[in-house]
């Protein structure tokens, strides 16, 4: 699709010049902000083993240095506190946050007595979606979320997850068995794999409606320039050109025909009809402040990057410090952009509160995007109150999102290339 070649180079050129890492001497986050609604981000970087293509911070689970760890996350939580933040909304991510249980539901209990939380969301692996987990989880956790990526096992084995987490007929049990324990089940999926076809996409997607699952998201392949290269040795070239093909197969078996399932939550991310919770949590809250090593927090328009590295992190916390590294200040154009860019992810855009907080409208504020996408065909409706999207829209947003994240990963590069040697290896062998 020409419109998503434009619109993939747009956003690569603009990631590369304000997603650049400051190193900053900052011992804190910044405070809360008057009426600001907030969302707590914890990171969990241990895993049993690491995968190949994930960029997120991990490292392989050694005990003593993850009691050590949990410990610390939980002061930088108090440190939160001290500075005056409160949260209805946790979201646990990973790494395998459920790794060490005890320590997990320690930390979430925690957050229940410092913060007014009402919900938790919480990533996990399909491994860990056995009963003695799902029932500590089950009274502690609203939404959980399962990376299974595919339930084909030939898939699996190319993504070197068959052997770490099962067949995909043993995912599949696992999955159905979490969907009557949990109230929310999220399965994170992936599209657009080099060797995945049509029918191994359809079958992913008869899997999911058989499963009960109340929530699904479909990742496009989020590859970064390093990781491409990697893949197209093992698995084969990424065609970005199927892209919206594969992504028009999806929208319309989970949410087409007569009876749909499911409904859009966001751009990626789909529903069923009675489900209240959302995937994402950029989309209920652009602010949050991050605990944790490689945790990413944006607030006021800044992105803030946690240390990468787990000494320098507990030394950090240790000295009564919390463990910023580094610092991307966002100008007003760019805040919009963000704006522009989360809000229609979301599905709406709410063009009352943009013009209050920004003291213009969206064509005057984000005029490239926003001619960009009446000219495509991706505005469904543009009244005085919104900007909602067509269902070319909402790929493009796909597009647009996957490109952006290529861009926090490369964010996250630029804080490993830093770490000491020695964690290099733990993480890179």
């Amino acid at each position: 699709m020409l419109a998503e070649r434009i619109q993939s180079r747009m956003v690569r050129l603009l990631s590369t010049r304000y997603l650049k890492l400051a190193p900053t001497r900052q011992t804190q986050l910044p405070g809360p902000l008057p009426q600001r609604k907030y969302m707590l981000y914890m990171h969990v970087p241990f895993c049993e083993r690491l995968c190949p293509y994930c960029s997120f911070n991990r490292f392989p689970l050694e005990e003593q240095r993850a009691r050590k760890y949990f410990s610390s996350m939980r002061e930088e939580m108090r440190m939160l506190k001290e500075l005056g933040y409160d949260f209805t909304s946790l979201y646990v991510g990973g790494g395998t946050p459920t790794i060490l249980m005890d320590e997990l539901t320690r930390s979430l209990d925690l957050a229940r007595e410092l913060f007014h939380i009402r919900e938790v969301s919480c990533e996990t692996n399909p491994n860990h979606l056995i009963p003695e987990i799902l029932d500590q989880l089950s009274e502690r956790v609203q939404r959980l979320s399962v990376g299974v990526q595919s339930f084909d096992d030939g898939l699996l084995k190319q993504m070197d997850r068959y052997d770490k987490y099962g067949s995909a007929a043993e995912m599949r049990q696992r999955v159905e068995l979490a969907a009557r324990r949990m109230d929310n089940l999220n399965v994170d999926m992936i599209f657009n794999f080099p060797s995945q076809s049509e029918q191994m996409l359809r079958y992913d997607l008869a899997c999911i409606l058989d499963s009960g699952v109340r929530q699904t998201t479909f990742y496009p392949l989020m590859a970064s320039p390093a990781v491409e290269r990697s893949l197209a040795a093992t698995a084969g070239q990424v065609d970005y050109s199927r892209e919206a093909r594969y992504y028009q197969i999806i929208s319309e078996t989970l949410t087409g025909g007569a009876q749909p399932v499911f409904r859009r939550g966001s751009a990626w991310t789909f529903q069923a009809i009675e489900n209240g919770m959302i995937d994402e949590y950029i989309v209920d809250y652009e602010e949050y402040p991050a605990i944790g090593s490689g945790g990413l927090s944006f607030l006021d328009g800044s992105l803030y990057v946690n240390t990468f590295s787990l000494r320098e992190y507990s030394e950090k916390i240790a000295a009564g410090q919390m463990s910023l590294m580094g610092r991307t200040l966002f100008s007003q154009k760019d805040r919009m952009r963000y704006r522009f860019m989360m809000e229609l992810f979301g599905l709406r855009l709410d063009k009352k509160k943009w013009r209050r907080d920004f003291g213009c409208g969206v064509a005057a504020g984000a005029p490239e995007e926003y001619a960009f996408f009446k000219l495509a065909g991706a505005i469904a409706t543009d009244t005085d109150d919104e900007l909602t999207l067509t269902p070319k829209g909402c790929y493009l947003m796909v597009a647009l999102m996957r490109q952006f994240f290529i861009g926090v990963n490369d964010i996250r590069d630029q804080a490993r290339n830093v770490l000491p040697e020695d964690e290099r290896k733990l993480i890179f062998g």
